[in-house]
């Protein structure tokens, strides 16, 4: 299948996908909307695709919400906004779901439902150039692509708050010591270490990760209790995967599991 408003690429079993609407920052338009829903399927569905980094061509990460476009809607821009937003909520939905372990190499500024996409990965390398903005409300907007789940979770609730109605705009420091950010390296090598850390991710226990990903996500809708049941069978039922007792052989064996076979 061909795209027409990002590129993707998979190497070695990590696959890569590059937002490519340069000539408007990538910002997110219907077209993009589904094409990101389309390549989360794909990665969602493909065994060989064992890691996913998501990035962004030029010097932006995603300005968000493709305004220009928008307004071309006229009467119709409710409807069309509710049909970008189904299409980039599968997408997010399916990339937060999915077994691969997701990372963002935000190599520029990273605004509106850009920072959304970026924060709703699993770990997100940034450029030291690279800023992050809520922005919605700034345009009389209000978030979406999941950013009113996770920046909550990820900041706390008055933090998000501040962040949701200032549009404070974050270095890719500030974003690291608000959690938001899990490494920041050089303009560079922010592809490079995305690259090194899919790579070493890839040869994981790709079905592990998936599992406990989704346990971290439900714990904060459950009670201790509910959610140690969740671990417990979790685990159980990891150990009878082929990649449970490879990891468990390998350890006792003093070796390095092989859990690609």
């Amino acid at each position: 299948m061909s795209y027409t408003t990002l590129t993707f690429d998979v190497r070695d079993n990590v696959a890569t996908i590059t937002l490519n609407r340069q000539e408007a920052a990538n910002a997110m338009n219907l077209d993009l909307a589904k094409d990101l829903m389309h390549v989360a399927l794909k990665c969602d569905e493909s065994p060989e695709v064992r890691a996913v980094i998501i990035t962004g061509t030029g010097s932006a990460f995603s300005v968000g919400g493709d305004l220009k476009s928008f307004s071309e809607q006229g009467s119709h821009l409710p409807g069309h906004l509710k049909e970008v937003t189904t299409y980039l909520h599968a997408a997010i939905s399916r990339l937060t779901r999915m077994d691969a372990p997701v990372i963002a190499a935000v190599n520029g500024v990273a605004a509106g439902a850009g920072m959304s996409l970026a924060i709703a990965a699993d770990l997100v390398i940034a450029a030291e150039s690279a800023r992050f903005t809520m922005a919605y409300t700034r345009v009389g907007l209000t978030p979406d692509g999941s950013a009113s789940y996770f920046l909550p979770r990820i900041v706390g609730l008055k933090r998000a708050l501040e962040l949701t109605l200032t549009n404070r705009v974050l270095s890719a420091q500030e974003a690291y010591e608000l959690g938001i950010v899990t490494q920041v390296v050089p303009d560079t090598e922010v592809l490079t270490q995305a690259n090194v850390t899919a790579a070493q991710l890839a040869n994981g226990a790709k079905t592990a990760l998936g599992a406990a990903k989704r346990l971290l996500h439900s714990g904060w809708n459950q009670t201790l209790e509910t959610q140690m049941e969740n671990e417990a069978q979790t685990l159980a039922k990891m150990a009878q995967t082929t990649e449970g007792i490879e990891g468990i052989t390998a350890f006792l064996e003093k070796r390095t599991p092989n859990f690609k076979r």
